[in-house]
C-alpha cells in the first residue's frame, strides 16, 4: 500500500505543482509580478551549486517547484490512502507546503520570514500554496479513492466522533496489498 501511495503522492505532487506554475504566470502576466527566483537560488545552496545572480535561473526554478511539489506529493499520496482526504485534509496538507517553503528558503538565507514581507505578496504566496495543495489533493484523493477506503475511514465508519471504546479495525492481510 505505502510503495503505491508514494508513487501516487509522486504524481499528484507534479500535477499540482504544474498547475500552481501555470496560475502563478497567468497572475503575473495579469499583475505585472515579476518572476522570483528564490525557488532557484535556494536550490542552487541546498545542493551546493555555484550561484549566478545575473543569470535567470528558469530551468533551476521549474527544477526546484517539480521537485518539491513531487517530494510533498509523497506526503499527500500517503494521507489519501491512510483515509485523510478531503477539504481538510488538503488545508492540512497547505500548511505543510507553506511550512517546508519557508524552513529551506529560509535555513540557506535566501528567502525572510513571511511576516516581514509585504502583504501583498504573502497573499499571491499564500493563494499559489493553496492552489498547489488543492489540485494535489484532488488528484491524490482520486487516485486512493480507487483502492477503497483507508484504514482511518474503515475506523471512522464505526461511529462518528471520538470515542475512546472504539477500537481500530482489525488488520487487513499485508500479503493481499499490492
Amino acid at each position: 500500500m505505502w510503495l503505491r501511495a508514494m508513487g501516487q503522492g509522486a504524481a499528484a505532487g507534479l500535477a499540482g505543482a504544474l498547475v500552481m506554475t501555470a496560475g502563478e504566470k497567468i497572475e503575473q502576466r495579469c499583475t505585472g509580478r515579476a518572476d522570483s527566483h528564490v525557488p532557484a537560488r535556494t536550490l542552487e545552496r541546498l545542493v551546493g551549486l555555484p550561484e549566478a545572480p545575473r543569470r535567470q535561473p528558469w530551468a533551476l526554478n521549474v527544477a526546484m517547484h517539480a521537485g518539491q511539489g513531487m517530494l510533498l506529493g509523497v506526503l499527500r499520496g500517503a494521507m489519501a490512502s491512510a483515509g485523510l482526504r478531503g477539504p481538510w485534509a488538503s488545508a492540512m496538507f497547505w500548511a505543510v507546503r507553506l511550512t517546508n517553503d519557508q524552513t529551506l528558503e529560509n535555513a540557506t538565507g535566501v528567502g525572510a520570514p513571511p511576516w516581514t514581507w509585504p502583504r501583498r505578496e504573502v497573499v499571491v504566496d499564500l493563494a499559489h500554496k493553496a492552489v498547489y495543495a488543492t489540485v494535489t489533493g484532488l488528484v491524490a484523493d482520486r487516485l486512493a479513492a480507487r483502492h477503497g477506503p483507508g484504514p482511518g475511514q474503515i475506523h471512522a465508519r464505526k461511529r462518528k466522533g471520538r470515542h475512546p471504546h472504539i477500537g481500530p479495525p482489525p488488520r487487513r492481510d499485508a500479503s493481499t496489498d499490492d
